[in-house]
């Protein structure tokens, strides 16, 4: 398997770790009431604290940047463009992902947005590298 695939595999991955825990932070799953809600329909949820809700975001957001990222290297590896800018631009989304799920958990507000642009700046190298060699 090559590198751009390993990282959409390592995105996949921490896309649905994501949502597991968003999912079970918002359902307070370490308690006993909270492990029968997570383990039900889920019809009542509690509403979500502040920390839940950055968890759901993030979660989100990570799902809507993976959808991107896996369309563009899935692209680029089946048209066969294998220029160092897309696995560059490939390592920056990804580390900047994984820098980005504590910003967010925390609360940081501009190092958040800041970190996200970084993402962003990844995802556009890949996305102008397969323009400019299409």
């Amino acid at each position: 398997m090559t590198r751009l695939l390993s990282l959409v595999v390592y995105m996949a991955a921490l896309t649905w770790l994501l949502l597991l825990a968003a999912s079970l932070i918002r359902a307070k799953a370490w308690t006993l009431p909270g492990t029968k809600i997570a383990m039900g329909n889920r019809d009542h949820l509690p509403a979500a604290g502040p920390f839940a809700g950055r968890a759901d975001r993030t979660a989100r957001n990570t799902l809507e940047s993976f959808v991107l990222f896996a369309a563009l290297a899935l692209v680029a590896h089946v048209s066969g463009i294998q220029s160092p800018r897309v696995l560059l631009g490939a390592e920056i989304f990804f580390w900047s992902r994984l820098v980005y799920i504590p910003v967010y958990y925390l609360g940081i507000a501009y190092l958040r947005t800041a970190v996200w642009t970084v993402g962003f700046i990844g995802l556009t190298m890949i996305a102008s590298a397969l323009v400019s060699l299409a």
